[in-house]
């Protein structure tokens, strides 16, 4: 099984038990995530997205300064904004936070039910979901010689029988090489993988 159905057999577990949804940012450097996956009512992640929240979120600022797990209703930090106060009128009553991995590439998500808190048993295993998720979705340190070469070219703007040609190779093996740079680098489409591709440095 690839890293990436992987990492979709662990998302659709996250939302079996999150009834209320999830959001999860896995490798947050300088404050932006490798991947960010949010199920929480749209009407709500417009809100949060809109005013800016994830700086004020005492979760978010939970998650930063201690690893591991602890339910909404612990957290015992400022919430000036009243966000987990908001969150609830869309449904988002009960909650776990979950903190993962090196402050440089740490993985945070919250997890929510309307119907009542978490047991030690649930937490224990979103954890689990959630630390084997932050490893299968590592970033890479390097591409492939035969994978950075096929990315530059599309990104200059060669189309795939171009580049093919420039690189001598048959145009399904250009395919593949770039479908191969995708997967590694956790995207769908060749145009994310070049942008992930240059977030990193790796072209």
């Amino acid at each position: 099984m690839s890293d990436v159905q992987g990492l979709d057999q662990g998302l659709a577990k996250l939302a079996d038990m999150s009834p209320k949804g999830y959001a999860l940012g896995l490798h947050i450097r300088f404050a932006s995530a490798h991947l960010m996956i949010q199920t929480y009512d749209p009407r709500w992640t417009e809100i949060y997205t809109e005013k800016g929240y994830m700086l004020a979120d005492p979760m978010v600022f939970w998650g930063f300064g201690t690893e591991g797990a602890i339910r909404w209703s612990a957290l015992n930090l400022p919430d000036p904004h009243n966000i987990l106060g908001q969150a609830a009128s869309f449904g988002l009553k009960y909650g776990v936070a979950v903190s993962f991995g090196p402050t440089s590439s740490r993985t945070i998500g919250g997890f929510a039910r309307g119907d009542r808190e978490y047991t030690d048993a649930e937490i224990a295993q979103i954890q689990d979901v959630v630390q084997d998720l932050h490893v299968k979705s590592t970033p890479p340190e390097q591409l492939t010689s035969a994978q950075r070469m096929a990315l530059r070219l599309i990104a200059k703007g060669s189309r795939h029988t171009e580049a093919a040609a420039l690189l001598g190779i048959s145009e399904s093996a250009l395919k593949a090489r770039l479908r191969s740079a995708r997967e590694r680098l956790f995207v769908r489409t060749t145009a994310e993988a070049i942008q992930r591709a240059q977030e990193y440095n790796l072209l």
